[in-house]
C-alpha cells in the first residue's frame, strides 16, 4: 500500500527496517529466547536493488554460532546505512553518524 500511496515520489525514497537485536538460536529456561548477535535488516525503494537477499549465511552448526549460541554476523549493518546516506542522500562523510566506523566493503543495495 505505501509504494502504491507514494506513487512516482518512491524512485526518490529508500525505507530502512531493522531490529535493534537479534535472538538467540537455543530456546532459553522459560522456552524463549535471549538477545542474541545478529539480525536482519530490509530496505525497501525505487533505487534499491531488490529482489535478492544480501550477506552471506553463517550456518547453524555449533561451531558456526557466535559464542556457541547466536546467529553469527556476517554484515554490519553501519555498512548498509553508510552506503544508503552516501548512494542516496548524498552524504561525503558518515563518521559524524558511524565514528570510528571504517567501511571496508559495500553490500551494493543501491
Amino acid at each position: 500500500a505505501l509504494y502504491r500511496d507514494l506513487g512516482d515520489r518512491m524512485r526518490n525514497t529508500v525505507i530502512i527496517t531493522m531490529t535493534e537485536f537479534g535472538r538467540a538460536i537455543r530456546q532459553n529456561g522459560s522456552g524463549g529466547t535471549d538477545h542474541g548477535h545478529a539480525s536482519v535488516v530490509f530496505v525497501a525503494g525505487g533505487s534499491v536493488k531488490g529482489g535478492k537477499v544480501y550477506g552471506l549465511w553463517p550456518g547453524l552448526a555449533s561451531e558456526q554460532l557466535h559464542e556457541g549460541r547466536d546467529l553469527a554476523l556476517t554484515t554490519d549493518f553501519r555498512a548498509v546505512f553508510s552506503e544508503i546516506l552516501t548512494g542516496h542522500m548524498g552524504a561525503e562523510d558518515v563518521s559524524k553518524v558511524f565514528p570510528g566506523f571504517k567501511q571496508t566493503s559495500s553490500p551494493k543495495v543501491l
